[in-house]
Formats: structure tokens, sequence, C-alpha cells
């Protein structure tokens, strides 16, 4: 049987190959999606819930009386999970609280002369709409991570978005994640136009400053359009395909490498997993162990698909690894090595670092209470996984008494001139004359 991952050897790989081996899988050129969507927004902007209540019938197969999630339903959500299930959920909300809390940003006050004082305050976002996906895997993890920093940042409105299954009832655990961190009202919408609903507001659903989590195509492409439209809400992060690459080192565990590319790739059929590691012999060790764990997962057809997409990488050093690593700019990185902290301080490009065997990828998903909204399809070059500053705006204040004017006014004055403004110049120099000036 061909394994699911080819072996490959870094040093033998022309550029190109290189290059090709890195390639995420590409995104589909779909313009008749894009117009799709842009009709679907359309259509809510229009026609609001009436609008929303069609959409869902055509679109989710859900025939809803009402969009909104009851108090009743709320309550039935708890009583719908195990006292285990619920537990589970109260450490991982309790761990990213911990996380999180730490992040509050603080205020800044400078004096850059005398007289003048330069300040940055930090305000709450005043609404934020947080979209859940629940397909074939309802994410009640992610509405804990998108929901508790949005609870923690203070922002007066926090509302939720997940679609409902066919028989019109939201995952019941995303429901409970909801309540846990006190989002303020919940609604059984999804796709693109749960986004136009959070983007533009409708009868029942609130307008929002921004849009959070993550999605489908169809939901990554509305919130692309809504963010580009004058007035429109904010998004959070560039969204893509899932990844994942694991950095072997010596004595590195085969089960363990594999069953951390196993947990990426089995998000989806476009998951991309990289290997990196320092003999071939591991690299086989880690093709039988995917073979065999293969055998017993349940979503063997998603993985199979994913799975083809990546590959084992034979390299020379693990300094030729995190050279590969900071080019591919993973949304996560594990380095299964017995010192790890040596090579963290050379990584400068990924969403989420995890040291050492002990620290699985799937710890970040759910427990450690670090955020699992991380950058994907290589922005981690430039973007950051989600934190409470996300959920927050900087104002800049600025204030000046006659004395700390006039020991600037001459220079505001000159650059004003210099790039052509004689009214920024007058502003400066009618409230304080150069004969008022200090000497």
């Amino acid at each position: 049987m061909k394994p699911a991952l080819p072996l490959l050897r870094w040093k033998a790989l022309a550029e190109a190959e290189r290059a090709a081996v890195l390639a995420r899988p590409a995104l589909p050129d779909a313009p008749r999606l894009e117009l799709r969507v842009r009709e679907i927004m359309q259509a809510v902007r229009q026609g609001g819930d009436a609008a929303l209540l069609r959409l869902e019938a055509e679109l989710d197969g859900a025939e809803l009386d009402s969009i909104e999630v009851s108090a009743a339903e709320m309550d039935r959500a708890a009583e719908q999970l195990t006292p285990s299930q619920r537990a589970a959920m109260q450490t991982a909300l309790d761990n990213i609280r911990a996380c999180h809390a730490p992040q509050q940003p603080i205020d800044i006050r400078a004096r850059p002369a005398p007289g003048i004082v330069c300040e940055q305050k930090h305000q709450p976002l005043q609404a934020v709409g947080l979209y859940v996906p629940a397909g074939s895997a309802p994410l009640p993890s992610t509405a804990l991570m998108l929901a508790a920093p949005a609870q923690l940042a203070g922002c007066p409105l926090r509302i939720l978005c997940t679609p409902p299954d066919r028989g019109g009832n939201a995952n019941p655990a995303v429901l409970h994640a909801a309540r846990l961190c006190e989002a303020h009202r919940v609604f059984k919408l999804g796709g693109a136009q749960a986004i136009a609903a959070m983007a533009y507001g409708t009868e029942s659903v609130p307008r929002v400053d921004k849009l959070f989590g993550p999605g489908s195509r169809w939901v990554a492409t509305a919130k692309r359009q809504a963010a580009m439209e004058p007035g429109g809400p904010a998004q959070d992060l560039p969204a893509g395909p899932t990844e994942a690459m694991v950095i072997a080192g010596a004595g590195a565990n085969p089960l363990f490498a594999a069953l951390d590319l196993l947990s990426q790739a089995e998000h989806g059929e476009d998951a991309h997993v990289l290997l990196l590691c320092l003999e071939e012999r591991f690299a086989e060790k880690v093709q039988r162990e995917i073979a065999r764990q293969l055998g017993t997962l349940p979503r063997r057809g998603v993985l199979e698909k994913s799975l083809s997409r990546g590959a084992l990488l034979i390299v020379d050093s693990l300094a030729t690894a995190v050279e590969i690593a900071n080019r591919y700019a993973p949304e996560h990185l594990l380095l299964h090595v017995a010192e790890p902290r040596p090579l963290l301080a050379d990584i400068s490009n990924a969403g989420a670092v995890f040291l050492g065997p002990w620290a699985p990828e799937s710890s970040g998903d759910y427990c450690t209470g670090a955020n699992h909204v991380l950058p994907t399809y290589g922005s981690a070059r430039w973007a950051s996984g989600l934190s409470l500053a996300d959920f927050h705006k900087r104002i800049s204040v600025q204030e000046l008494t006659r004395e700390g004017l006039g020991s600037i006014a001459a220079a505001i004055a000159e650059l004003a001139r210099l790039e052509g403004l004689e009214a920024h110049a007058r502003a400066a120099e009618a409230r304080c004359p150069p004969m008022d000036r200090p000497q």
C-alpha cells in the first residue's frame, strides 16, 4: 500500500520541488462563490429576518420558527451534556481565562517634553460577533476561545452565531459554552447569511463592529466582503485551511509525531501537515504508525485525502529544520526535541509553538488555555493568534500647555510649510506667536 505521507530528502530537492512541497493546497478559484456570497449578503441586507429564515431553509435545511436561541433551549443544552463533558468544558474555560486575564492592556502616558502629554488608552470594542462552525465536527472549544476573551475584555455586546442542524437545533455543547461565557444573545445562523446578519444587522440580530471565528469558504468570503465595504465590520484573522509542522530530533517518539500529524489532518481534506526529521529510519516508523492508526480512526476518508498533500522530509540538521519552518510559517509548530527552548529562540514565523514531547497539538486546541484561533496559510509571517488585544481598540490622547506648544510651534510650522499645508502652520502660530514662545 502506498504510504499516506511521501518521504523526501530536502537536500535532494531542487528549489522548485522544495517550493511545491511547502505549498499549501490551492484554494479553489471560485468566482461563482464570490458572486453567490454577494447575493446572500445583499438578500440579508434587504430582507432582514425573513431572508435569514428563507436562507436557513435553503442552505442549511433547517425550518426555523425563530432564529434566536431561547432561554429554554439554553437550559436544555446543559441537560444534554454529561457531567464529565460539562466538567471538561469548565476545565478548558478556567485555563483560557487564566491565560488571557494577564493580557489586559495597560494605558500608557508619556511626557516627550515639558507641557506635552501623550496618552494611549484602551477601550473594549462595543459590539462583537462570534461565529462558531457546526458542520461535521461542531466546535464548542472555539466558542470558548472566542467568547471567553470577549467577556474578559468587557465588550458591552457579545453575540454568537452557530448553524442549526436539520431539526432546527443548535449544537448543545456550543450553546453551553456560550452560556458559560455569558454571551448576550445566540442565533441559529450559519454560513454567509450569519456573517451578513452580524455585519448589517436585522430586526433581531444586532450589527457588530468586528467579526470573529473560523468557518467554511462561504464564511471566509463573507467576512472578507463585509470588511471591504465602507463602514463594514473588521475581521479577526485571514482564514485558510489548518496546518501543522512537526520537527523531530534524536530520540523522538514516532507514535507521538504520527498522532500530532493525524490530529491536524483530521480537521479537513485541505489540511496540510509536514514532518521534518533527521533520519530516514525515524520517518519510516512514523509512516508505519500513521498506517496503523488510520485503520481505527473514524475520519479515515478525510485523513487519507489531507495526508496525501503533506510530506515527511529528511533534513541534515535541526538548524535546517528551523529555516524551513520560518519559510513555511506554520499555524502549529511542534518541536519534538529533547531541548526545545534553544530552537525556540530562532523561530520567527509560527502561530503557536509546542515545546517538547509532552505538548500535543490537541492540548492547545482544548485545554492549555492559549488561544487556538491562529494565523494560517503563511500569514504567521505577519499575523498573530487571537488575544485579548483583538477585542480592544487604542485611542490616542494629546494634551499641551501653552508652554508645551511654544516649544514645538516653530517645528510644526516648518514641517507644515514643507508639506504645503499653510493652515496647519497658522493653527500653531495663532496660538503661540513667535514673540510669545519661550527662548
